[in-house]
């Protein structure tokens, strides 16, 4: 019997499970390194982006929520980006962008949202190996070729104990599982997540390394050979371990005063320089591109199927009380779960007719989110991205975070504000939900 690794926790969002079904599958045999790629250099941050003053002057009318972030909103990192959503003749979306103190060149530590093109590309590749039998829904064994990596020969989450990128994807929307996002970074390899990106115009993407696994660089360029199986156990395609050659650009980015180590304080700025990269602009434009896809560039837009598509935005929209797999304890998992603009920390149902499709993240005391919502009753849509910066003290590694304080009452109630904005803004036509109406309780 073979069990899947149960060791190291995630940081906030993730789930371990200890229970289940085990799927009795053949050994998860270690493979020695292969196939190393030619390395490429990695572009840099673009210039400071423009703002303009409507976010600002929205906010401006609830002195008591944010006037004391306005004044501080450089201290506090604060970033928004408001995207209004018309209809044309046809019911094509048409798009009016709004920023406020965007800057691209400005560090944040994008935690859990690095997981939306991860997951993404996870059904791309699926569709450019154009193998017979694999799909999302192919059984994924990961093993292990030596040092620290971790085998899963199966899932108890799943109904029937198969790991597959199906479902590790959903766990990623549905909760943000940490693991699960090692999965799929372990099946693409470093080197296809970056060229990818960089090759498809998201030029500030750094995506170096698994989450909740504290690795040196070094080991996070080896990522771990994969092995799909049809049900009857024949092998349908392997990936060999391999060895990354990325030659990313370099940064020397160093935040705060101190950190703890070992339960030490140091007292120097920590180094991010070798952290996860995602753009607030960036992570605006990739889930952009899964819900309107027709509204980027070519160049931009993933190789998904529409069933690709409809997968994604459902399960990124779907509250965990309503997933049957995996299935998640309403006790820890609510319906506003994780859905921090509009909700922060509330828990409770979601409002009637109300649907947000979102990736939030929060980690080293940034809190990101980027969302789509969407409101069937007052026939409102917009999209809705930002970050905020919650650490006052300026240590790392000390859980002392602003989250409850500061984060997650600017999240609720930017969202708030900009939902009131949008029900005063006339509409010459309608939304256009039919892309975006699922049944859930899968």
């Amino acid at each position: 019997m073979i069990l899947r690794r149960t060791k190291g926790l995630p940081a906030l969002f993730g789930l371990v499970f200890l229970g289940g079904i085990l799927w009795p599958g053949p050994p998860c045999a270690g493979a020695p390194f292969s196939g190393l790629k030619n390395s490429r250099q990695l572009q840099g941050p673009s210039q400071k982006n423009k703002s303009d003053t409507l976010i600002y002057n929205i906010l401006r009318q609830y002195p008591e929520l944010f006037d004391s972030l306005l004044s501080a909103r450089d201290e506090l990192g604060i970033q928004v980006i408001y995207t209004q959503i018309d209809r044309s003749k046809k019911g094509k979306p048409v798009f009016r962008e709004h920023r406020f103190n965007l800057d691209s060149s400005r560090y944040y530590y994008p935690a859990s949202t690095v997981k939306l093109p991860v997951a993404i590309l996870a059904l791309q590749r699926l569709n450019e190996l154009k193998i017979a039998g694999l799909d999302k829904n192919t059984t994924m064994i990961t093993g292990s070729a030596g040092g620290r990596q971790t085998e899963v020969c199966n899932d108890p989450s799943s109904p029937d104990g198969r790991p597959s990128i199906a479902h590790y994807i959903k766990k990623i929307l549905l909760v943000s599982d940490n693991d699960a996002f090692n999965r799929l970074y372990e099946f693409l390899g470093q080197e296809y997540i970056n060229h990818t990106l960089q090759r498809m115009g998201y030029r500030n993407v750094q995506i170096l390394h698994r989450l909740d696994i504290s690795l040196p660089e070094e080991e996070n360029r080896f990522t771990n050979p994969v092995t799909f199986m049809d049900t009857g156990g024949r092998v349908i395609y392997e990936k060999a371990a391999e060895k990354s050659q990325l030659d990313y650009a370099s940064r020397n980015t160093k935040l705060g005063r101190g950190y703890l180590k070992d339960g030490q304080l140091v007292k120097e700025p920590f180094d991010f320089s070798k952290k996860n990269r995602l753009t607030l602009d960036e992570l605006n434009s990739i889930l952009k591109s899964v819900l309107f896809p027709e509204s980027v560039p070519a160049s931009m837009r993933f190789n998904l199927t529409p069933g690709d598509y409809a997968f994604l935005r459902r399960y990124m929209s779907m509250m965990p009380p309503e997933s049957v797999s995996p299935v998640y304890d309403t006790t820890n998992y609510w319906d506003t779960y994780v859905k921090f603009l509009y909700y922060g920390a509330e828990k409770g149902t979601m409002q009637p007719g109300l649907r947000i499709f979102n990736k939030p993240g929060d980690a080293y005391g940034f809190m990101i989110d980027a969302a789509y919502i969407m409101d069937t009753v007052n026939q409102v849509e917009f999209m809705l991205s930002a970050v905020i910066y919650c650490n006052s003290d300026g240590i790392f590694n000390d859980d002392q975070y602003d989250y409850k304080k500061t984060g997650l009452p600017f999240m609720k109630n930017l969202g708030r504000v900009i939902d009131a904005y949008e029900r005063t803004r006339v509409r010459k036509r309608p939304p256009d939900f039919a892309q975006f109406l699922f049944t859930y309780h899968d």
